[in-house]
């Protein structure tokens, strides 16, 4: 397993726990679904406009298609009506449990909020989150929600898009919240590296992922592709404030962000974009000033990540 950048350090929040591991056979056997167009939206945080904008975009898809949500749609709804309202909407569609609705239904000794951060995270943005989870913990459980469901989600998927394979995920091929798929690994010729040691190890045409909140699209040899979306639920470029869904399909999408072919599929980021003044007096209410998520993610949410989308 491809270890982040440095030794990690093991305290809540950074720890990856045991359970977060697949089993060796996870992308192996019949696909859990086959369609022609299947989008893909994970870290949707909780985000209501960033939904709605989503299943907008996803009704006008023409054809046969699928949409999954792919973990971490919970995170800043922390208040019992707020869960209800993304739980119920996410209840109708497929999904995967990121390390958010793990630790909100089946909290793991010393797990935090299982981000399993890396070092290159400062330990006060570990803390904010650690924080964040409990406070949405108690909202969950005032919910009302059976949040026994969100325990029996899968931690992986294998879909078929035009008769491809696509192996669908939270974090990496190989954990929950593993960090491999991540912008800052893949930037590097090792975590390139281990990326094609993977797609030959499992077998699959594209890796679909999310968890690390930065997009990436990375070609392979061999006509495979990796694709993390970033965020659903939250601006993922300077300046830029809307969100990012992936779509993997046999027809091409007119107004993509960005994109590839990847033998008989386009793989494509499309622009969630949602009423972004509508959503920060929203996450506003919910998380004031001085508040923990207020502290670590406000900045991003009203002027993007310092993250530059390519030219």
């Amino acid at each position: 397993m491809l270890r982040p950048m440095g030794a990690m350090r093991e305290s809540p929040g950074r720890t990856c726990p045991v359970s977060y591991r697949y089993p060796v056979d996870s992308f192996a056997g019949p696909a859990a679904l086959a369609t022609d167009t299947l989008w893909i939206a994970g870290g949707l945080y909780g985000n209501r406009y960033a939904l709605a904008a989503l299943l907008e975009a996803f009704e006008t898809e023409p054809g046969d298609k699928a949409l999954i949500f792919n973990g971490d749609f919970h995170w800043f709804d922390a208040e019992p009506g707020e869960f209800e309202l993304i739980d119920q909407a996410v209840a109708g569609f497929h999904a995967l449990r990121g390390n958010v609705e793990t630790e909100i239904a089946a909290p793991g000794e010393g797990a935090g909020c299982g981000c399993a951060y890396p070092d290159w995270v400062g330990d006060q943005t570990v803390g904010h989150s650690n924080r964040i989870m409990e406070r949405l913990r108690s909202a969950a459980l005032a919910s009302g929600r059976d949040l026994g469901r969100l325990a029996a989600l899968p931690m992986t998927a294998v879909a078929e898009v035009g008769g491809e394979r696509i192996g669908i995920v939270h974090g990496d091929a190989e954990s929950l919240a593993g960090w491999s798929f991540s912008q800052e690994i893949l930037s590097t010729p090792g975590g390139v590296a281990h990326a094609e040691r993977e797609f030959a190890r499992t077998g699959v045409r594209v890796f679909a992922s999310s968890h690390t909140c930065l997009p990436v699209l990375l070609r392979l040899p061999g006509e495979r592709a990796l694709v993390n979306n970033g965020a659903a639920g939250m601006p993922n470029f300077r300046g830029e404030r809307y969100g990012i869904a992936t779509r993997i399909s046999v027809r091409p999408y007119r107004g993509a962000l960005y994109g590839t072919r990847c033998a008989a599929l386009y793989v494509d980021a499309i622009a969630l974009r949602y009423d972004a003044a509508a959503w920060e007096r929203r996450f506003l209410e919910l998380w004031p000033a001085g508040s923990d998520a207020h502290r670590s993610y406000y900045e991003r949410i009203v002027s993007g990540p310092v993250f530059e989308r390519a030219a």
